[in-house]
């Protein structure tokens, strides 16, 4: 059976994928911080540096949708991933530093505030799309 899913099945409180969400966002978390070509050992990242990847793919992904698609994944605060990652260390589907603990994944940041409230939409460039100011509104002198 995949390792994965034999992971899940220990604590499936969390929807499968949710574990492969992280998976896919630790790999984009890597290259955003720029340890994709250092060696296994030096590919290291921190909770909060996972925790801000996972928030930048998700709000790619979902836009401001993300915190619900994430709470339908049994994920309700940052600590729910800390959780996961080390459900995976335990698996011995991650490694850890010594360093590392649960603690780092502790009130990393609330849902509704980077997801809802915080979300600015981004336009493709080749809508050529610009910001409308409050002299762009019809009727506008």
């Amino acid at each position: 059976m995949d390792p994965l899913r034999e992971c899940w099945k220990k604590d499936p409180r969390y929807r499968l994928e949710a574990y492969k969400f992280l998976f896919d966002a630790l790999d984009k978390t890597v290259r955003l911080t720029g340890k994709d070509q250092a060696s296994d050992e030096d590919k290291h990242v921190s909770g909060q540096q996972l925790l801000d990847g996972m928030r930048v793919h998700a709000t790619r992904l979902f836009g401001p949708l993300a915190a619900q698609v994430w709470r339908t994944w049994g994920i309700h605060s940052t600590t729910d991933w800390g959780r996961i990652v080390f459900n995976l260390v335990d698996s011995e589907l991650l490694r850890r530093q010594e360093s590392d603990s649960i603690e780092d994944f502790r009130d990393g940041y609330d849902f509704e505030e980077v997801f809802v409230q915080a979300y600015q939409p981004v336009l493709p460039m080749e809508l050529g799309a610009q910001p409308r100011g409050p002299l762009d509104e019809p009727g506008a002198c």
